[in-house]
């Protein structure tokens, strides 16, 4: 029989792509993802990731072990890491060594997630990789990091320095099945990247809990799901707020990428019904609302789910408004108040 859980029974996240917002620099998002790291991390939550991508506008994580590096020496206790290094881009010892650097900088502290996805265009991704056959390669380039930061053997040929020995927890994530049943069999945690691409997760997360295989780094399975979460003082301000999120995701469809723009009335967005259509499926796990209904609807998301955590990812213009809703948020879940 499986024992349902309450969101106070399970910790939160957040993930965080260094948003850069109309009128702003890169510097300026940098800035601003450190202050809101702090803010999360005075509030109790777990982890504050930063994804990797590349050529798009509003988005400056894309030097993404770098970036770690910034926020982690900022704060003091929550777990920074990559939500996640898209390894096709990179050779798996370079990422070692990077992941392995960090962990010495910032011991215990370190999450090393890894995607398979380009974290881009076609184009872009060919000039970061310029052979895009590197994805077929990805189980055998996860095999290899891991044993990179495994126990020191000195007869190696090839080390991670610094990196062997650091054991920095190393997690998949994944929009599809795919990554779900190399996580199960490899016995590694999982994360699904349900904030974009909501389809699979159902079935991705019951693949994961009934392949796993346990290892020497999970005994049992361990499934994160990162979702859309904009809370704010009533339903109607919330809603507001979720229209600059509104117009990211119509800038992804159009293909018209820009900085986060300013919450606008929702009549003035002008989508047409396919994209509007796509967009509702596209937000299928977005919870938008006061913290009375965001509460009752992340509740039914972990009915359904039974995710050991939730990982939130918040497109909010206003830095304040932003906080206000990790504020709100945080007394739902349990908090990491004793590390």
């Amino acid at each position: 029989m499986i024992m349902q859980k309450r969101l106070s029974d399970i910790p939160v996240s957040v993930l965080d792509l260094a948003t850069i917002t109309q009128g702003q620099t890169p510097a300026d998002a940098f800035k601003r993802s450190l202050e809101l790291a702090q803010e999360a991390e005075g509030l109790g939550f777990l982890r504050y990731w930063f994804a990797e991508h590349h050529n798009m506008e509003s988005v400056a994580s894309a030097a993404t072990s770098v970036l770690i590096g910034y926020v982690a020496g900022g704060t003091k206790i929550i777990r920074v890491g990559a939500g996640g290094i898209m390894l096709p881009n990179h050779a798996p010892l370079v990422i070692a060594e990077q992941f392995g650097t960090l962990e010495a900088l910032y011991p215990h502290r370190i999450d090393l997630g890894l995607g398979r996805a380009p974290g881009t265009d076609g184009l872009t991704a060919m000039a970061l990789r310029r052979n895009l056959q590197s994805a077929d390669n990805f189980p055998s380039d996860v095999m290899e990091l891991i044993t990179y930061l495994g126990p020191r053997d000195e007869a190696a040929r090839v080390r991670a320095i610094p990196g062997e020995g650091s054991d920095v927890p190393v997690w998949l994530l994944g929009s599809s099945t795919y990554s779900a049943q190399l996580a199960a069999h490899l016995g590694l945690p999982f994360a699904f990247a349900a904030h974009f691409a909501p389809t699979y997760l159902e079935e991705a997360l019951k693949l994961c809990k009934q392949n796993f295989q346990p290892s020497q780094y999970l005994p049992q399975p361990y499934a994160m799901a990162c979702i859309n979460v904009t809370a704010a003082g009533t339903d109607e301000e919330a809603r507001h707020l979720a229209t600059s999120f509104y117009q990211v995701f119509l800038g992804l469809i159009r293909n018209n990428r820009k900085p986060l723009q300013p919450p606008v009335d929702e009549a003035l967005l002008d989508w047409n019904e396919a994209e509007r259509l796509t967009l509702q499926q596209m937000m299928k796990y977005s919870f938008i609302g006061s913290v009375d209904t965001v509460q009752k609807s992340l509740q039914s998301f972990l009915d359904n789910t039974n995710v050991n955590e939730i990982m939130i990812a918040s497109h909010i213009y206003d830095l304040e408004a932003k906080k206000k809703s990790y504020r709100l948020i945080a007394p739902l879940f349990n908090r990491q108040t004793n590390r």
